[in-house]
């Protein structure tokens, strides 16, 4: 049987079972009782002296109660399954066991063997993993799982998880375009990938992350604002 499958009987997938049952449940029956509730509130509104809604809510309460609220139940239960199902395409799903770990992120998927992870912490709301020589494996955004889960399914299957965040995170520089310290190629990388940023393209800045990866330089962002600092053996090369 794979590691890192959740089909294996050590492995631990987050988020649990309970968690996702949760919002799948949860939603639409919120769906529900907004639904429901509806029409006492379109009643209550409607009755105030005045309210800039009022052709609406005297339409809503001309409509037979019974008709109305199994109406309304019904798109308030369609309505949560949407949010639903939106949640889920958004979540971070990790597999993790004693020798493999995925990461799942709409689209994307990553598989790492725990004997290259050195090091796994959270920096502010990302999921990050380095190897053994500073490198950044992964630096994972999204709607992770909460912490206190994830740092416990890291430590139960062996990870060094480290609670204190990243251990390079003085090394860090904000980066400014041009300056001598970093290559043409970096900072054309920096570039767009600040134009990333600015638009919102994730997938994109994720991208490009990668290429500096492949540069010697980690990168991160507080905002807008783009840090970085030199890992990896390609730093080293391009320091001797």
């Amino acid at each position: 049987m794979p590691s890192g499958d959740p089909s294996s009987p050590d492995a631990t997938t987050l988020p649990t079972l309970g968690d996702r049952v949760v919002v799948w449940v949860g939603a639409p029956l919120l769906g529900a009782g907004a639904g429901w509730l509806l029409r006492y509130v379109a009643g209550w509104a409607a009755s105030l002296p005045w309210t800039p809604f009022e052709g609406p809510l005297r339409l809503i309460e001309s409509i037979p109660p019974t008709a109305f609220t199994i109406g309304a139940v019904v798109v308030g239960v369609v309505a949560g399954l949407v949010l639903a199902v939106i949640a889920d395409e958004y979540t971070v799903k990790i597999v993790i066991d004693d020798q493999r770990l995925s990461i799942a992120h709409r689209s994307s998927r990553q598989e790492l063997p725990r004997s290259a992870v050195a090091v796994a912490f959270l920096d502010a709301k990302q999921l990050v993993l380095l190897g053994h020589d500073t490198e950044e494996l992964v630096r994972q955004g999204g709607d992770l799982p909460r912490p206190r889960p994830l740092a416990e399914a890291f430590l139960a299957h062996g990870y060094p998880w480290r609670a204190e965040g990243d251990p390079h995170r003085e090394e860090f520089r904000r980066w400014a375009d041009g300056h001598p310290d970093l290559a043409d190629a970096a900072h054309a990388y920096l570039r767009a990938r600040a134009r990333a940023l600015e638009k919102g393209d994730g997938d994109d800045a994720e991208q490009l992350r990668q290429e500096l990866a492949r540069l010697g330089l980690a990168v991160r962002e507080e905002g807008k604002r783009q840090f970085w600092r030199r890992a990896g053996r390609r730093a080293e090369e391009s320091e001797t």
